[in-house]
């Protein structure tokens, strides 16, 4: 059974610094696409981030140059955020991502809050 759960959510003030992190366990290996989506109140859920196997990353235009995205080898994936902005306040949700033999394999946390005020 995948789990993955996220962690480090928080209220903090505009120009302030979270550090989320995803805790993955189960049958997820290195070669997954690992990314960080989020879903602002009335919003569909959007992409923030992915880092694939080989440590290549993408990122949203809302979030270049303020946040990063990483992952290590106990399979653990972060998002640092910097610069918080209002707009960034939202759910947020690790995701794994693979394709094996033609089938998707596709998990989601259950989310973190992360709020921005003043």
């Amino acid at each position: 059974q995948v789990q993955l759960v996220e962690s480090g959510g928080g209220l903090v003030q505009p120009g302030g610094s979270l550090r989320l992190s995803c805790a993955a366990s189960g049958s997820i290996f290195r070669f997954y696409t690992m990314g960080w989506y989020r879903q602002a109140p009335g919003k569909q859920r959007e992409l923030v981030a992915t880092i694939r196997s080989s440590g290549t990353t993408n990122y949203a235009d809302s979030v270049q140059g303020r946040f990063t995205i990483s992952r290590d080898n106990a399979k653990n994936v972060y998002l640092q955020m910097n610069s918080l902005k209002f707009e960034d306040t939202a759910v947020y949700y690790c995701n794994a991502n693979a394709v094996i033999y033609g089938h998707e394999y596709d998990y989601w946390g259950q989310g973190t809050q992360v709020t921005v005020s003043s």
